[in-house]
């Protein structure tokens, strides 16, 4: 080879090197995925052996069936190794895989369009330096003619509308901050608004409270009994980071989310979303409570003296980051009783974060007390110390225990 045609040749290998250089992902780049990854709480999902992080394969139960998460990490075969930026983007902002299939809304894409093209590509470059791992996702359990996913073409027809969260220009930075990471990674309203018949947000009702894998999640709007109206927004920025404050203390679906995503929050970004969420106005009027019976109450009343007072004290207030309070408890007053009930019969244990990593349990009732008894305690301890809520009846408690 001449010596002319060698210096070509490392030229163009130089080139070559050079723009592979600067088409990488910078750490920034990366570091900044990790976070989005955290908030939008992808472990959580994805991940359903330990041991293989991010490889997929969790089954999701839904009103329609069964879905199973799809593999994140690099496998080129059964992961999102094979894919383009463009795929992944076009992946979480309109619902549709590489072959064209649409996603079901388990995959919460209704909320990720939300997020900008940026940051999307930032959390396929930090999904890029994760294991490969080989492991291929089952097909859905779905029921017929759901299981034709031809058919989520009239649904995002009717329920979808793809779009880049635009910023309001009449609120501060940190608001909307907070409503990028709610309304889009974070996708809280998943859990927290109501659906319609075919699993669609109800608009009207945004985050005003939900049904969600045998628990109820709560309200976040601004409601004064069952809503944030009581907490400040230090208190929500110190449940997102650390699973409880002196309001309450983060449980079942929610537990979850605290240790795989929240408590991973930067400080402006937990503080971000408390802002967020202490603007929000109180939606739906809360339903009116017609006093439960006395003998409901007396026998409430009788219950709790005998298995809740050693923990919760005879005026409900319990030992704030141990135990929470009762009165005032957004929680408890929820019109749905159903995590109440779900904790007295299974019990609860407080998870443990960096910031708090103490640990407080409650014992399970479910052998010790029968459905009429948990009724009445739960009856009691939702209209006691100025709390008020529905009365909860004992075919409630029966169907709770067969959610699990």
């Amino acid at each position: 080879m001449t010596r002319p045609a060698l210096a070509i040749l490392l030229c163009a290998a130089a080139l070559v090197v050079g723009a592979a250089r600067a088409e990488s992902p910078s750490p920034e780049i990366i570091a900044r995925g990790h976070s989005l990854t955290d908030a939008a709480d992808c472990a959580s999902c994805h991940t359903s052996d330990p041991a293989q992080p991010f490889a997929g394969g969790k089954r999701i139960d839904t009103p329609f069936g069964a879905v199973y998460t799809p593999n994140l990490t690099p496998d080129r075969e059964t992961g999102i190794g094979s894919w383009s930026d463009d795929d992944f983007y076009r992946a979480l902002h309109e619902g549709i895989s590489p072959s064209g299939a649409r996603y079901y809304p388990a995959f919460p894409y209704p909320y990720f369009t939300k997020l900008t093209r940026d940051d999307v590509l930032a959390i396929r470059a930090y999904l890029a330096t994760l294991k490969p791992v080989r492991h291929a996702t089952p097909p859905p359990d779905l029921t017929w003619p759901l299981n034709h996913r031809v058919l989520m073409r009239g649904w995002n027809w009717l329920y979808f509308t793809s779009g880049t969260y635009q910023p309001n220009p009449a609120k501060s930075d940190q608001w909307n901050r907070g409503a990028y990471l709610v309304e889009g990674p974070g996708h809280c309203g998943a859990c927290h608004t109501p659906k319609t018949f075919f699993g669609a947000d109800r608009t009207d009702q945004m985050f005003g409270g939900s049904e969600i894998g045998g628990w109820f999640a709560p309200r976040l709007d601004s409601a004064p009994r069952s809503g944030l109206a009581s907490w400040s927004a230090a208190g929500i920025a110190e449940y997102l980071q650390s699973g409880r404050n002196g309001k309450s203390h983060a449980g079942g679906p929610m537990a979850e989310v605290v240790v795989n995503s929240t408590s991973k929050l930067s400080d402006a970004d937990a503080q971000a979303i408390a802002a967020y969420l202490k603007d929000l106005p109180a939606g739906a009027a809360e339903p009116s409570v017609t006093p439960p019976s006395p003998e409901q109450m007396a026998n409430g009343a009788k219950i709790y003296k005998g298995a809740c007072i050693a923990c919760h004290e005879t005026d409900g207030s319990g030992s704030p980051h141990v135990y929470p309070p009762l009165p005032g408890n957004a929680n408890l007053q929820s019109a749905d009783p159903l995590s109440t009930i779900r904790i007295i019969l299974d019990g609860a244990h407080t998870v443990t974060t960096p910031r708090a990593p103490n640990t407080g349990s409650m014992p399970a009732y479910k052998n010790e007390l029968s459905d009429q008894a948990i009724a009445d305690v739960a009856t009691y301890i939702r209209n006691s110390w100025g709390n008020a809520a529905p009365a909860v009846l004992a075919r409630k408690v029966t169907r709770a225990r067969t959610q699990h």
